[in-house]
Parts: C-alpha cells; structure tokens; sequence
C-alpha cells in the first residue's frame, strides 16, 4: 500500500480542490421543473385503464397493468419532486392547499389510486389534481 502524506499530498488536494462555488434553490436552474411530465404519464394511465377496459385478452390486460403500474410510479416520482425541490416555503404559505394536493394527487397515482387499480375516474381525478397543481405552479413562474 502506498501511503502519501506531507506537502505532495497537500499539493495535489489544492490542485482538485474546486475553484468556484455555486448555489442555487433547486437542482438546476430554473425550467427544468414542469407538471407536464406527470400530466402525460397520468394521461397514459388513463388511457391504458381505457384500452384495458375494452379488450378482454387476458395478456393484453396483463401487460397493460404492468405498464399502467410504472406509469404511475412515474407520475409519483415526478410530484415528488416537484413537491420536494421546486415548491419551497413561500409557495407553502402563499399557497397552503399546496400540501393537501401533492398527498391527494400522489395517493392517487399509488396503491388505493391509478396505481392498484384501472378505474378511469380515478386517473380523472388524479388528472385534475396534477392540473390544479399546474395552476399554482405557473402563477410562481409568473411571480
């Protein structure tokens, strides 16, 4: 094993050491963040609780609850982290159903929602709380 210690090591420390720091309130700059994205995989849910609806082949509706499932996952995944990097405290306060909507709207895409079952009302529901979500979300791009 070959051990470095004294001024060689602290010269190579301070060449890899970063030069700039950077800050941001989210992961990247902003733009990156949009409810588009749950808005179209929830609108695939829908449209597979649809298609599941009007075909009777069993591995057609197999599969189609497998997909509907990850899609669903993803719609979760992308509230998530809308709710956790770009919403911050003040779009809580300004905004206070912004809580009750993210849990609505990801318990609707999980098990008891879009997630367990292929109720088509239920991806219409999650729908409607990933575009009431949407509503707040532009007017803090705007403000």
């Amino acid at each position: 094993m070959i051990r470095y210690e004294g001024r060689d090591t602290q010269v190579l420390v301070n060449l890899l050491r970063p030069k700039t720091t950077a800050s941001a309130h989210c992961d990247l700059p902003c733009g990156v963040y949009d409810p588009a994205q749950a808005r179209i995989e929830a609108e695939s849910v829908k449209a597979i609780a649809e298609k599941y609806a009007a075909n009777q082949d069993p591995e057609f509706r197999a599969r189609a609850i497998v997909i509907k499932e990850q899609r669903s996952n993803l719609v979760k995944e992308h509230l998530w982290v809308l709710w956790t990097d770009y919403f911050k405290p003040p779009h809580f306060e300004k905004y206070p159903q912004l809580h009750g909507l993210f849990n609505e709207a990801t318990k609707l895409a999980g098990a008891a929602g879009t997630k367990g079952s292929v109720d088509v009302k239920t991806a219409d529901d999650l729908l409607g709380k990933i575009a009431e979500i949407d509503e707040i979300f532009k007017a803090t791009k705007q403000g």
